[in-house]
């Protein structure tokens, strides 16, 4: 928050230009591979090895083909420093070999602890070069070398705390089936970039950098919960999958589970930020970002959507049906793109959150219809888990709304911690109410972690 106080819009709109381009190349990095090594439990060193060396293939060979393309997407967004960006950038690429390895053998003995502690020490180190570059006043340069400091630690931090030091094989016989499970993944993942990158590639073309910016920014702002939150719950739980997918019964429990504790978290946070999206912007960005807080409050409302979406793929992956994510991502390539270019041809980035918040509910609706025979879940047991914390947002965000309008003269930071602490309250009285059940489960999950 501090650094984006201090960057400007147009800072973000140069990143997020970059970024479609990390983010479609990173999808084929390889971690496909690396999950069909985690999902079969006879797998060796010598699977390991192969692994290791796919992974030093594929993401060489990506360093390159984002360092050659970039001046091509330079010249597609009309702005010649994303070039010198995206060439910086690739030696991201050059980290994965050794991030995914280690993260296997962690995922594959359960040790996630290990894994947080390496996680939680890349993020600092990230986020000190984050503050330093702008207070250096490095500008738009912040935001690589910040992600570059960050990969770095990661990967040393993962090799070390899975203690696993080996050579790579480049003799790839005997890999078909981590193949084919991967590149079913990878397909898969090449859609789920359409669906949700195609926003930044239709408004990168359409909007001015400025605008761009308080589109990315109002994003990353509503996306905190389902970007930060749930991957690392996600990782977990397909390790966790992978090992019971002998055991329907587990299975589908285990995935309930998930959805009633992380919706349970995720509803009052998006609901929230929806709620007090001016407020908190004054406070937490400055005066500079107000203008993103009608996007937020419309981006935020979608994301409740998403995060019950992408719970999804993680059970069926594990269970070995990777095709069921592939499909849904097919479909949200066909649905969002559309919705994204209708909505910034009506209105800019506002219109793009609209087409957020119209897609994504009927894209999650359709992707359950899918997923939810392969996991043995009814849509009724869905709709069971998922409607306490709707109930408890609703009511939570008309306690907020109705106190807005009495202290809407006051200054933003009492105001927000008005509408925050009535907020907190609103949501947790009525779980006591009417769904305390919800409160002892997450306790009882807060003890035993």
């Amino acid at each position: 928050m501090l650094v984006i106080r201090i960057l400007s819009p147009e800072d973000y709109g140069l990143f997020a230009m970059t970024s479609v381009v990390l983010v479609l190349l990173g999808l084929v990095n390889g971690y496909g591979f690396a999950n069909a090594v985690i999902a079969d439990r006879d797998g060796g060193d010598g699977q390991l090895r192969q692994l290791f060396g796919l992974l030093i293939v594929i993401n060489v060979a990506l360093a390159a083909v984002q360092f050659s393309a970039a001046p091509f997407v330079a010249d597609y967004y009309g702005q010649p420093r994303v070039a010198d960006l995206l060439r910086v950038q690739a030696l991201i690429y050059l980290t994965n070999p050794f991030l995914a390895l280690g993260y296997t053998v962690l995922s594959r003995q359960m040790d996630f602890r290990r894994q947080a502690q390496v996680n939680m020490a890349s993020a600092f180190i990230s986020a000190v070069a984050a503050l330093a570059g702008a207070l250096a006043g490095l500008g738009v340069w912040t935001l690589i070398v910040a992600p570059l400091a960050g990969f770095v630690s990661r990967a040393a931090g993962m090799l070390i705390a899975a203690r696993v030091f080996i050579w790579p094989s480049f003799d790839f016989r005997g890999s078909k089936a981590l193949a084919s499970y991967g590149s079913v993944a990878m397909i898969g993942q090449l859609f789920w970039f359409i669906q949700t990158q195609a926003d930044i590639v239709i408004a990168g073309r359409a909007l001015p950098a400025h605008e761009l910016g308080l589109y990315t920014t109002s994003l990353f702002l509503a996306q905190l919960f389902v970007n930060k939150v749930v991957p690392p719950l996600n990782e977990v739980a397909f390790s966790a999958y992978a090992k019971v997918q002998d055991d329907p019964a587990a299975v589908s429990e285990g995935f309930l589970k998930s959805v009633r504790v992380i919706m349970l978290l995720a509803v009052p946070f998006c609901l929230g930020l929806a709620s007090v999206a001016e407020p908190a912007l004054h406070v937490m960005l400055g005066e500079k970002w107000l203008p993103a807080a009608p996007i937020v409050e419309v981006l935020a409302l979608a994301m409740p959507f998403m995060t019950l979406h992408v719970l999804f793929a993680p059970a069926t992956s594990a269970v070995g049906r990777p095709g069921i994510a592939t499909r849904s991502a097919i479909l949200g390539a066909a649905i969002m793109p559309l919705a994204f270019w209708l909505g910034v041809s009506a209105d800019g980035g506002r219109g793009i959150a609209w087409g957020w918040l119209i897609g994504y509910p009927v894209l999650t609706f359709v992707s359950a219809l899918g997923a939810l025979p392969v996991i043995g879940v009814k849509m009724a047991q869905l709709g069971r888990a998922v409607l306490p914390p709707v109930m408890a947002g609703a009511a939570m965000a008309m306690a907020v709304l109705a106190l807005d309008r009495v202290v809407a003269d006051l200054s933003p930071l009492p105001r927000l911690v008005l509408l925050v602490a009535a907020g907190g309250a609103a949501y947790g009285l009525w779980l006591l109410a009417f769904a305390r059940d919800r409160l002892l489960e997450l306790r009882m999950l807060a003890k035993r972690g």
